[in-house]
């Protein structure tokens, strides 16, 4: 909102606002997180922010806002999300508001619906009041809608554990928790191509409705061996599928041998597993939750494998292998 003539510092040499609002927006969210921490010294601050640049995020993370509004508008904050991935700002996601669909009462159920799916997939999920006319929360667009989101929130925070480990591995390694389908295989061009779909870390394949009237779609799959995680049929890659996609859930697909922390009905840490194919292993990583101070955080290392028709889950450690140490869910045999 400055003007074009405001002029800066810029390590002496001086420039205008074309050039330097985007170093203000990180400096901004740089000011923030250093005024929490010194109200707050034994607290991680974390900060929301709208703009920034290269490093923002060091401070936290931002949603995807400002895209087109409509089913459009869904598409382009997959690939809003995706793109910040990349780029190096791992926590991001869409608002999921009642507003923006173009219509004189807001959105239909069915997309408020597909955006809040696709939103309980991603970093950051959080519904927000939106500006226009119309219901803005789940119950308000009726029965199944409040349902179908219920059970979203459900599987959303029953996956806790593993988008604290995604949460912990983007911080160490750079890698962000939604990557692009082709992450593992950049050579491969139809992967390449595909924009409807994305990875949540290694072990999970998302494939969010971006359509309307959709209660089936076409799915691109990465080599080896996927479990439909609704039905637990298998299906082999690289290759295409088509998935059912009904109004009560998006097609999610889990990598054979992944070994996922999820959270089990006593609250506590279960690894759920997926059944490796004949003759080849799996494994995943496990971060716990440490709180929301500076304590250290231990990468737990897991392998898969299938013993005699059975599958057998052991730690790895600098010592070699060990007993998981966690309760053990296996689903795909």
């Amino acid at each position: 909102a400055l003007p074009r003539s405001a002029r800066y510092a810029l390590d002496g040499r001086g420039g205008d606002h074309r050039e330097a609002h985007n170093v203000y927006g990180l400096e901004m969210a740089r000011a923030g997180y250093e005024g929490l921490r010194r109200l707050r010294p034994d607290e991680r601050p974390f900060l929301l922010s709208r703009s920034g640049w290269a490093g923002t995020q060091r401070y936290g993370g931002t949603w995807a806002d400002g895209v087109s509004e409509g089913w459009p508008g869904l598409r382009a904050s997959l690939s809003l999300v995706l793109g910040l991935g990349l780029c190096g700002v791992p926590y991001s996601g869409p608002d999921v508001t009642g507003s923006g669909g173009g219509a004189s009462d807001g959105v239909s159920p069915e997309l408020f619906l597909r955006r809040y799916q696709l939103a309980a997939w991603l970093p950051l999920f959080r519904t927000r009041a939106g500006t226009g006319p119309g219901p803005h929360e789940p119950w308000e667009f009726g029965p199944d809608v409040a349902e179908y989101a219920r059970v979203a929130l459900a599987e959303r925070e029953r996956l806790r554990p593993y988008f604290t480990t995604l949460a912990r591995l983007a911080r160490m390694t750079g890698a962000p928790y939604v990557r692009p389908v082709w992450w593992g295989t950049p050579e491969d061009r139809a992967l390449r191509d595909c924009e409807d779909a994305f990875l949540l870390g290694d072990s999970l394949l998302v494939a969010p409705v971006l359509t309307p009237g959709a209660d089936r779609r076409a799915v691109r799959l990465p080599r080896g061996r996927w479990y439909d995680t609704a039905t637990g049929r298998a299906y082999e890659g690289p290759g295409q599928v088509l998935l059912d996609a009904p109004p009560s859930r998006v097609p999610v697909l889990a990598r054979a041998g992944a070994v996922l922390p999820v959270r089990g009905e006593e609250g506590g840490p279960v690894l759920e597993v997926w059944a490796p194919a004949a003759g080849r292993t799996g494994g995943g990583l496990v971060v716990r939750d440490t709180g929301d101070g500076w304590e250290p955080a231990e990468i737990e290392r897991y392998q898969s494998r299938l013993v005699d028709g059975r599958v057998v889950v052991e730690r790895v450690t600098d010592d070699g292998t060990a007993e998981a140490g966690l309760p053990v869910r296996v689903r795909g045999l």
